[in-house]
């Protein structure tokens, strides 16, 4: 059977997201502000759960509809054909938001679609009491310009949380935005790669799951895989296909922090990704950096500066990095900041910049490609 996917992404990826879908031949695929959806059978979500690097989780669309009244919420609800995909033992809690619309209370909306979930399934059920002791589903909904879309999430934990790094240092930035910035360097291995302000090593392992080919989700569970919807083949089938994707090659990945607190989270984390040897980390001063390449791409994420104190400590750290920078050779930059006056600081304009958003923080993705 064939369903709709909704995968929700950081703001400015959703073509990368788009684009990785269709690199694994997922249909009708099409791309909006902040998500990405496809159609698709079990199998697909499987594929899709274990290989997609952008997406933030998965997301089972069952329907939408116009809501501009809790009256006509509760009786959009009902009209779903829930038991479909919940079972009559089975936990749905419901969470979900609302913007621009007319119903904008989170917890009344949350307690209307309950009590609607739960007509619906008594009355094919044949039952008032719902035990909730088995399976858990849970139901998140969103509410957009007064319409209603009611989603089953698969994922559970975010597909950010690949299982890597129980231990980060402060403002990690997330696994998805990573991989993002990776993808946008165009890095895939055959250059070197440098993070010098590595934090907890998330740039530098992304890259090296990315040059290996390696599926990020290949290491964690999904809420999907204890439904009884789905068969439990389809995660089994598609864990075991991933290794035989795998490429070896020589890769050259190096992070380094100030911090040694940072360098040894981030060779801990390498370890749990499985790619602790495919990755150099050291203690150094990204002020100072000389390293020596043929043909090399930074990929970064310096401090911000959000607070007024902390925003002259970023401006010298720009200021010193780009005179680093601009004396190394052969090296192309992907440096992500919120800061509005980056490339005054840093000393000369970039060749190119994105949007994108680090969770709620507008940044640029300054490129230099001397």
């Amino acid at each position: 059977m064939s369903y709709t996917f909704c995968c929700p992404c950081h703001f400015g990826v959703e073509g990368l997201l788009a684009d990785e879908m269709r690199r694994l031949d997922l249909k009708n695929v099409r791309a909006e502000n902040g998500r990405v959806r496809f159609d698709g059978d079990g199998r697909d979500l499987a594929r899709a759960s274990i290989w997609l690097r952008c997406a933030e989780r998965i997301l089972l669309e069952v329907g939408s509809f116009d809501a501009m009244s809790f009256e006509e919420l509760f009786q959009g609800v009902k009209a779903l054909p829930l038991e479909q995909f919940i079972p009559r033992n089975a936990a749905f809690p419901v969470k979900g938001f609302s913007i621009n619309s007319k119903l904008f209370s989170v917890s009344d909306c949350q307690s209307i679609i309950k009590k609607a979930a739960v007509s619906r399934l008594s009355s094919h059920y044949g039952i008032e009491w719902f035990p909730e002791d088995g399976e858990r589903i849970q139901i998140q909904f969103s509410i957009m310009n007064d319409v209603c879309t009611i989603s089953l999430d698969t994922s559970g934990d975010g597909l950010h949380k690949r299982g890597y790094r129980p231990a980060h240092v402060a403002a990690p930035l997330s696994e998805t935005l990573a991989a993002a910035m990776v993808y946008l360097s165009r890095y895939r291995g055959r250059e070197d790669f440098c993070d010098p302000f590595c934090g907890s090593g998330t740039l530098p392992i992304e890259a090296a799951l990315i040059a290996k080919n390696r599926a990020p989700g290949l290491k964690r569970a999904f809420a999907a895989e204890q439904w009884s919807l789905f068969e439990k083949s389809i995660w089994k089938d598609a864990r075991e296909e991933a290794p035989a994707k795998e490429y070896n090659g020589d890769y050259r990945i190096f992070g380094s922090d100030l911090s040694p607190e940072a360098v040894e989270i981030s060779r801990k984390n390498a370890e749990r990704a499985g790619v602790g040897d495919l990755i150099e980390f050291k203690q150094a001063d990204a002020t100072e950096f000389s390293r020596k390449t043929e043909r090399g791409v930074i990929v970064t994420n310096p401090p911000y500066g959000e607070r007024l104190m902390e925003k002259t400590e970023a401006e010298k750290l720009y200021t010193n990095f780009g005179r680093a920078f601009f004396a190394a050779q052969n090296w192309k930059l992907y440096l992500l900041s919120s800061h509005t006056e980056f490339e005054r600081t840093f000393g000369k304009s970039a060749d190119k910049k994105r949007k994108l958003y680090n969770g709620m923080i507008k940044c640029d993705l300054y490129m230099y490609l001397k």
